[in-house]
């Protein structure tokens, strides 16, 4: 059973562009100058507000406009110059690898122009030892299986099974990923 948010829309507050805010300045403080690899990590504890591995890699610039609900596994990199619009909430398991200028975009509007300055969100999930390519886009609702492999430039709007290569726009299963004999 799948025990993920549904999602929710937001109108706006002044809490959550607080959180907004405090987020955004601790990214420009995080994008400015040379940081360690430590500080880098800390940096993402304060942004998050939760417990970041020494085994996680961030390379800045990185960009995320709301950390609370967005969490790192062990072992997982995130190249520079990716994006994420986090307000849904995004989950990057174990060993996830994310090529440089990945957006991850965890919210989006509606269609009807009445209602499109409210803000719609759903969770992103990356799971266990997935790998994403560069320059790729994963939209609001989606989960990115174990092994699984997003092609460079692919834009996924749908769930990717695991051990599953998808690629293009928007993304489409290319083929299972092959067992090497060992």
């Amino acid at each position: 059973m799948d025990e993920r948010p549904t999602g929710k829309t937001y109108v706006g507050s002044d809490e959550l562009y607080a959180d907004v805010h405090r987020c955004m300045k601790l990214v420009a403080e995080m994008n400015t100058d040379y940081h360690t690899e430590a500080e880098v990590r800390e940096y993402l504890r304060q942004i998050t507000g939760s417990d970041i591995d020494d085994t996680v890699r961030v390379f800045p610039p990185f960009n995320i406009n709301y950390g609370k609900k967005t969490t790192f596994g062990k072992g997982s990199f995130v190249n520079f110059g990716c994006t994420f619009l986090a307000l849904g909430g995004i989950t990057i398991e174990e060993g996830v690898f994310i090529a440089p200028h990945v957006v991850l975009a965890s919210e989006y509007h509606p269609e009807d122009p009445e209602t499109r300055h409210s803000l719609l969100t759903k969770p992103i999930v990356i799971k266990k030892n997935a790998w994403i390519g560069a320059n790729a886009t994963i939209l609001a609702g989606v989960t990115i299986g174990e092994n699984a492999i997003v092609a460079a430039g692919a834009v996924v709007g749908k769930d990717v099974p695991d051990n599953t290569i998808v690629g293009g726009v928007p993304a489409k299963v290319i083929r299972m990923i092959r067992q090497e004999m060992k």
